[in-house]
């Protein structure tokens, strides 16, 4: 898949992409991989589609690529399995490319590590170079269209290293995979001693003084519990105050029958349902991965928290039923004000550095989309209308389709924003646009072929073929 890096600014007979991705993070990168797939199964109907990603390199959650840590999904919810699960973009051909594949088989898991499937997604990514421009962020989307219709989008993008660097893509469809952004509590902005933890491995290898030799984290979820314990494990001098307001971190609901929230099935059911179920269904499933801690990781800590005990010395302590309502970042480190839910004490804590564990919020997409956002409907509460192909619903006038990797939640499910069922969403939305191209061939009475044909005639070698 090309980016066409010589059609990036909107030159006059520049063709006109059929897709064009903001952000190249995993779900994104799921897409290509599709895109990829049916352009190998069926040449003459190629799909051209290019991505722009503000990152320099692909990268997912570097910052908590933590030593040992594991993935909570299984190897099989990979980009493709639950697609094709003969794709050679699978993670069992990722191992063999490697020369891992025995080596993993006899580790008897289904879960490896974050660093290593961070390398499969990397290793899926790197086939994609030339249709991804990397250090880009889009900017804006303006509508383009003739007789009170918008056929198409120009997305505008800037070099994140010269923001006079600007070039336009023309598109007939976008695909928002912008991905989550840090949630924290109210009043509080992130400096030199006040983290998110999603920057932690880069923020803890500062150099600094430590002289509080102290750190707090806040929040009782997976990333909360794994960051107690690598800055427990990274700073063996330093005391780690786990702070939240509940008595103790609750393990992730990961039994079968609970699991089944996280089928491609489920995304069917769970758009259909009024929206009485789907509020009752979030509530009755959020232990399956909001606020929630793997059972292995809870009982580690504890068992560190009582062998300090017994020896005396607690550099692990949990601040349970407790909150933090103030936070100051100071020259030589942070101070937090706690409160004990419970007796009402409040009381201080100097400390080298305030992690927030405090998850993330999928940003709105309107906020990129300009005047197309008053095009875009929405329902009761706000929210985007999206169709079950992923698809926002817009007026009549809007004739691109703007399609969402993430922040659908109210209408998708609890998966929205999670690997489990990516493989199947790209292969939805690719389908779509498939299907959507044929319905605009028809309208425009020439279901035999394509307006561009001519145009991109002896370029097959440029439309959505990756490199390897």
């Amino acid at each position: 898949m090309s980016a066409r890096r010589g059609d990036s600014a909107n030159t006059a007979g520049a063709p006109i992409e059929d897709l064009v991705g903001i952000g190249f993070g995993p779900a994104n990168l799921a897409l290509a991989i599709a895109i990829d797939d049916h352009n190998r199964r069926a040449p003459d109907s190629a799909i051209r589609a290019g991505f722009v990603e503000r990152q320099e390199r692909f990268g997912w959650h570097r910052g908590m690529l933590l030593e040992g840590a594991t993935m909570q999904v299984s190897f099989l919810k990979d980009l493709v399995t639950m697609r094709d699960p003969s794709s050679r973009f699978s993670f069992l051909c990722y191992l063999r490319d490697r020369g891992r594949l025995a080596d993993f088989i006899n580790q008897k898991t289904f879960f490896p590590t974050r660093i290593e499937f961070h390398d499969y997604l990397e290793w899926c990514a790197a086939a994609f170079g030339s249709a991804v421009e990397y250090g880009r962020t889009a900017t804006a989307v303006r509508a383009v269209g003739g007789g009170g219709t918008v056929e198409a989008v120009d997305v505008v993008s800037r070099s994140v290293g010269d923001p006079a660097d600007e070039t336009v893509r023309r598109t007939r469809n976008l695909s928002v995979g912008t991905g989550l952004t840090p949630r924290l509590p109210e009043g509080v902005a992130l400096g030199p001693h006040l983290w998110h933890n999603r920057d932690l491995l880069f923020r803890a290898a500062e150099p600094a003084a430590r002289r509080h030799r102290r750190f707090v984290v806040v929040g009782a979820g997976q990333s909360a519990a794994e960051s107690a314990e690598y800055l427990h494990r990274t700073f063996p001098d330093a005391e780690v105050c786990a702070v939240f307001s509940r008595y103790g971190y609750s393990p992730a609901d990961d039994s079968p029958f609970a699991n089944r929230i996280f089928d491609p099935a489920a995304v069917d059911h769970f758009y259909d349902a009024p929206e009485d179920v789907k509020r009752t269904l979030l509530g009755y499933h959020r232990n399956t991965n909001y606020s929630v801690v793997d059972g292995e990781l809870i009982e580690q800590l504890y068992r560190t928290a009582y062998q300090e005990k017994v020896q005396g010395r607690e550099r692990l302590r949990i601040l349970n039923t407790s909150r933090l309502t103030a936070v100051e970042d100071l020259p030589d480190g942070a101070r937090a004000v706690i409160r004990s839910l419970t007796s009402g004490e409040t009381f201080t804590l100097d400390c080298d550095a305030v992690v927030f564990a405090t998850g993330y919020h999928a940003a709105d997409p309107r906020e990129l989309l300009g005047d197309l956002a008053a095009e875009c409907l929405t329902d009761e509460q706000g929210r985007l209308r999206v169709d079950r192909d992923h698809r926002v619903l817009t007026t009549d006038r809007v004739r691109v389709g703007i399609y969402l990797q993430g922040g659908t939640e109210h209408t998708h499910g609890i998966t929205s924003s999670l690997l489990s069922t990516l493989a199947v969403r790209s292969g939805e939305i690719c389908d779509s646009l498939l299907l959507r191209r044929t319905e605009r061939d028809v309208l425009a009475g020439r279901a035999g072929g394509r307006a561009d044909a001519a145009e991109t005639a002896g370029t097959a070698g440029t439309v959505a073929t990756p490199v390897g």
